[in-house]
């Protein structure tokens, strides 16, 4: 049975995408504490930090609707994100948690809890120049997956995908593209 010490010490170490798969599993088969979980990703080694996202993304996206439970203290974290690799992560999570694919319990337990945070948080990172374009990407789908629960996030996030058409990446103007399209429609 791993400790959340002999997770961390785990983590210290180069970790491949096996290394990865093998911690999840171990992790999943002795129900580890999602919530221990998340806290190892605000880690100060933010090394520590981003392997841990990168498990967490791993149990969630495998087994969603086992983490019911931990979607409040998910969402709560969120704004406290600083570290850019755990960035990605938590914009990938959040996307799939609201996405229309996503288990109806999972759908149905986020409307229990108070996103606004979590949205301001998505907005900042899209309009923050130092933030990486696959964070700005996520965050947006994310945003739109969002935009029926708050009405007013559509016309924003309108906005917001329009400026990237003008002067952002290709791969950003990509992304701005295909979620305005959604938006649009």
């Amino acid at each position: 049975m791993l400790t959340r010490e002999q997770l961390t010490e785990e983590l210290a170490h180069t970790l491949g995408k096996t290394k990865v798969l093998k911690l999840t599993r171990i992790l999943e088969e002795q129900h580890f504490a999602l919530r221990d979980l998340i806290d190892i990703t605000f880690h100060q080694d933010k090394v520590i930090g981003f392997r841990a996202v990168w498990i967490l993304e791993n149990m969630f996206l495998k087994h969603p609707e086992h983490y019911l439970n931990d979607l409040e203290y998910f969402a709560s974290r969120f704004k406290e994100v600083k570290n850019p690799s755990c960035m990605r992560h938590y914009t990938k999570l959040i996307m799939h948690m609201t996405d229309t694919l996503s288990p109806a319990s999972v759908r149905q337990k986020l409307q229990t809890i108070n996103l606004e945070p979590v949205v301001e948080q998505l907005f900042d990172w899209m309009i923050d120049p130092k933030v990486k374009v696959a964070v700005k990407g996520f965050a947006g789908r994310a945003l739109f997956n969002l935009k029926d629960r708050y009405d007013w996030i559509a016309e924003e996030l309108e906005g917001q995908l329009k400026i990237f058409l003008c002067d952002r990446s290709a791969g950003m103007r990509s992304a701005a593209k295909n979620t305005l399209k959604l938006i649009q429609k």
